[in-house]
């Protein structure tokens, strides 16, 4: 009876702590959220007559036009696939070759859309295929980001486009040691340069610059954007996000999953800072804008007969080049695993500054998803690494970390073998009060609550250690889970890698 009593407290003060999360800390984004939804309702309403025309999104991709803002989505189409080699092979392109990243860029386009990560496979035998993020247009489904101008609602000015050819100055593959620069002259006037650099992790930069030689003053407005064709395989958990997210200014953390973003077809924001991008269980694609300059950033999705295409963009504040003059724009972006030392984590004491302090951006540590108790999932993870370079094997820091909460815990859990004891003491008296009221429940509990007060026993004490090791627990399930520094790493024997199921 005391043990069935005990479990049902436990699961009662499981569901308290739930409950009071959720209305402490998921209420608050929920608020956020229908804020978000709610200036996204005014932002989509009609312009004033009259005005200037303006661009009011950055161009779907995969037009044979020019990007225009009032063009309707154009995404790319769907005709039938050819090999990945043969898409690649079908453009010209310029090399990339990092110690994590290789691949190329199309000279067409200028897109990236050729990555494999190095030090990935897709198996636990090192000799299975690298992964591969970014797979160019043609293939089965394209991934790809992409960077540019555009022009003015109702502009003639020829820009460059998806279907480009640009020039490399120069020669030689971009490494991190060696940017290169590629150039475009449209012919009347303008000229488009960019140049583009890359670490030697997973960071691009990208600078643009257009200079005017024209008869007349041009206005273009900067954009970013990537685009995956194709709705990906996802884990299917409620512990994970997948599909598209981004930290986004005032409005924060926004998560939108493949389905919901089907569903809401397209959402905006104004910000003055933040990222946006598409994430995987393990590796992701982010937008990290290089301005404090006002941004319009967007979350869409368009369906060409059964081929559904996800992209986030973002669309920078105009500006005006004059007669002889130039303009410039800076943009970045990350394509990579989610690794925890690369990414940030921000958590006091953390020492993994990573991009998020590097780059001093907003809240980049929440591109791998801590979940709702990030407040213990960090310093878990953290545990986790400190004895895994102690050690040099996860399973052995797993084992650590398990033993280091329990010894947390043995103060309260210590009560609660004391309580319990305290319990099985006065089990006697309690089996002679059900013989003397058997019919009495009532007069039962209350003689039972003076015993319990005469010999100061808490009948919750048993049972309240359990109750808070639950998310303690949960947490460490939560990191191995999401974190890629589990992905594929041995234990002993058999186990091959921790982050797959049990057999």
């Amino acid at each position: 009876m005391t043990d069935n009593r005990n479990t049902i407290l436990a699961v009662i003060l499981s569901g308290l702590v739930l409950i009071a999360w959720q209305y402490f800390y998921n209420m608050p984004q929920m608020e956020k959220q229908r804020a978000a939804q709610q200036a996204q309702s005014e932002m989509a309403k009609p312009a004033p007559q009259g005005g200037s025309a303006t661009p009011s999104t950055a161009p779907q991709t995969g037009a044979g036009s020019a990007p225009s803002a009032n063009a309707p989505a154009q995404p790319a189409s769907a005709a039938p696939a050819v090999s990945r080699d043969t898409a690649v092979a079908a453009t010209p392109r310029l090399k990339i070759d990092t110690p994590r990243l290789i691949g190329s860029i199309s000279l067409k386009g200028a897109r990236i859309d050729d990555l494999s990560l190095v030090q990935f496979r897709e198996t636990v035998d090192p000799t299975s295929p690298a992964i591969i993020l970014y797979s160019p247009s043609g293939t089965a489904n394209p991934y790809y980001a992409e960077f540019g101008w555009v022009a003015a609602s109702g502009s003639t000015v020829r820009i460059p486009d998806q279907n480009t050819v640009w020039q490399q100055e120069g020669s030689g593959s971009l490494t991190p040691s060696t940017p290169v620069t590629l150039k475009y002259d449209n012919g009347d006037g303008l000229t488009f340069r960019r140049t583009i650099s890359i670490d030697d992790r997973y960071l691009f930069s990208i600078k643009d610059d257009v200079s005017n030689v024209g008869s007349a003053p041009v206005t273009l407005y900067p954009f970013a954007l990537i685009s995956r064709h194709g709705t990906p395989q996802v884990a299917g958990y409620y512990i994970l996000h997948e599909g598209l997210i981004g930290y986004l200014g005032e409005q924060g953390l926004q998560e939108y999953g493949y389905k919901k973003i089907d569903d809401a077809k397209a959402v905006s924001f104004k910000v003055t800072d933040g990222w946006l991008g598409i994430t995987d269980k393990y590796w992701a694609s982010a937008l990290l804008p290089d301005t404090k300059a006002q941004l319009q950033a967007r979350f869409s999705s368009n369906l060409v007969g059964t081929v559904r295409t996800y992209q986030t963009d973002y669309l920078e504040d105009p500006q005006t080049i004059a007669i002889g003059g130039t303009a410039s724009a800076n943009a970045r972006l990350f394509a990579g695993a989610k690794e925890a030392s690369v990414v940030g984590i921000n958590f006091p004491l953390a020492g993994l500054g990573g991009y998020n302090k590097q780059l001093s951006l907003n809240h980049f540590d929440l591109l791998i998803d801590w979940g709702w108790f990030y407040f213990i999932t960090k310093p878990m993870f953290l545990a986790l690494d400190f004895f895994y370079h102690l050690v040099g094997n996860f399973g052995i820091s797993i084992l650590l970390v398990t033993v280091l909460v329990k010894l947390l815990f043995f103060p309260l859990a210590n009560k609660s073998y004391a309580s319990m004891a305290k319990m099985k003491s006065v089990q006697p008296q309690l089996a002679a009060l059900k013989e003397r009221y058997p019919d009495d429940k009532m007069k039962q509990q209350q003689e039972m609550m003076e015993i319990y007060k005469k010999e100061k026993i808490n009948p919750i004490a048993g049972c309240l250690p359990v109750a808070l090791q639950i998310p303690v627990f949960f947490s460490l399930y939560k990191v191995l889970f999401v974190t890629i520094e589990m992905r594929h790493a041995p234990f002993f024997g058999w186990i091959k890698d921790l982050s797959a199921p049990d057999p």
